[in-house]
Formats: structure tokens, sequence, C-alpha cells
């Protein structure tokens, strides 16, 4: 039987990248994309492949509807219709939001909560078709609490909770599953800008006493998507090592 195609944003490093590696260790066909850096991107689609695997990848913004669209058409063309969405690009900003700019706000809304919902968008109709899917969307603490200095970050990553527990309410009866891991500290390029001293006194904050990896998020994943669990749904699950 056909393992289904997975689609994953965001994933020419980090999170994203090790996300599509998991699913391509377990045999499903993937689809990866990020906006600008295309060596890392072909990076991860040569480690992808090395499994045996079909990889297809996409260099382009899916803030924008119409490059959404181009993406699953193609897959849909070339591996079939994407079956397991997961939602994971996404950037962040550390500042005063009184100091940002209009653009510097929309700028983060739009890759964190937009791009998704247009992914959303588009995988939708064959899920349904189909009577089965997940779509799972990589949020973070800081939308279930908030953080100063990080406010519109945290507001967009609370924009994709309540839309994910909408979402599932309305794909359930379809078959489609839909959750969000609310990630905690995880030791990624986006947590590159914290001092040596600002780790180690927010470990010091965590119960296990570490930031999380990439691949601990990306097992998760994997499990939350195949694992059967057909009476979840609609759930927001944090992975934070206890800290918030």
């Amino acid at each position: 039987m056909n393992k289904p195609v997975v689609f994953v944003s965001g994933s020419g490093r980090g999170i994203g990248k090790a996300i599509a590696i998991e699913f391509a260790k377990n045999g499903h066909p993937v689809v990866i994309n990020a906006v600008h850096d295309k060596e890392s991107l072909e990076t991860t689609k040569q480690e992808i492949l090395t499994y045996g695997v079909p990889c297809l990848s996409f260099l382009c913004d899916i803030k924008d509807y119409n490059n959404v669209k181009y993406i699953f058409d193609e897959t849909k063309n070339k591996l079939g219709p994407v079956g397991i969405v997961v939602n994971n690009a996404g950037i962040a900003h550390i500042g005063l939001f009184q100091d940002m700019t209009p653009e510097e706000y929309n700028n983060i809304l739009q890759t964190n909560l937009v791009s998704s919902l247009n992914c959303c968008h588009v995988a939708i109709p064959d899920m349904v078709k189909a009577h089965c899917g997940h779509i799972i969307n990589i949020s973070s603490v800081w939308g279930n609490v908030g953080a100063s200095c990080e406010a519109v970050y945290s507001a967009s990553k609370g924009g994709l909770n309540i839309f994910t527990k909408a979402l599932a309410k309305e794909l359930a009866p379809s078959g489609i599953y839909v959750n969000a891991v609310a990630c905690g500290l995880i030791d990624t390029e986006m947590n590159s800008c914290l001092s040596e001293d600002d780790l180690l006194a927010l470990c010091e904050d965590i119960p296990v006493g570490r930031m999380g990896q990439p691949s601990e998020i990306a097992r998760f994943v994997y499990e939350l998507a195949t694992g059967g669990h057909t009476y979840l749904t609609g759930q927001i699950i944090t992975l934070d090592g206890g800290w918030i």
C-alpha cells in the first residue's frame, strides 16, 4: 500500500527539515519548500532521496496563494494528492511592538498564519474526496501564553492555534484530523540570536534542563500523523520539557 504524500513547509532546515526527513525514513514521498535558501533546500532534498522515496522541492513564497496552488497541482500530477500537510514555515521578531513597522508585523502574520491557511485551503478538497487526511500545524508555547517583546509572533501562533481547533471541527466528519504542536525552546537557527548566557538561563527554567531537538519534534509529528489516533483532533499539544 502506497503511503500518503507529505508536504512540509519551511523545510530547508531546522524543525521542518527534521520532519521531512522523518517521513522519508518511513517511506513517505515528501514535498519540501523554502523561500530563499536554495542551497539548504537542495541539501534537504538530497538527504531525503537517500531513503529511496520521491521528493519534490519548491523554492517559492507560500504567502502567495498562487504559489501554493502551483505546488499542490504539480505534486498531484507527479506523485498524487497530498495526504499529510505539516505547516511549519515561520519567522520570529524580538523587540517592542511599538518599534516594529507595519511591513514587519504584516510579514510575520502572513508567514506564520496566512501561509498555513493557504496550504490548508488548497489541500482540503482532495482530502475530503479521499475521506482522510492529517493537517499538523507547528505552533509555539507563545501562542498559548504570549511573550513580551514577541507580541506579533505570539499573535500569529495564537491565531494558528484557534484556526486549528475551528478547522478540526469542520473537517472531523470528513475523516480529516487537524492538530497543532506548540513547541518550546528548540535548538534551531531561529534561536541563534540568543546569547549563550540567555540560553543557559532559559534552560534553567525548563524542568528537563535543556532545549528540545528538532528530531524530537519530528518523531512526535510523525507519530501524530501515522499512529492511528482516531479520536485525537482539534488539540494544541505542548512539547516543551515542562517549561510553560
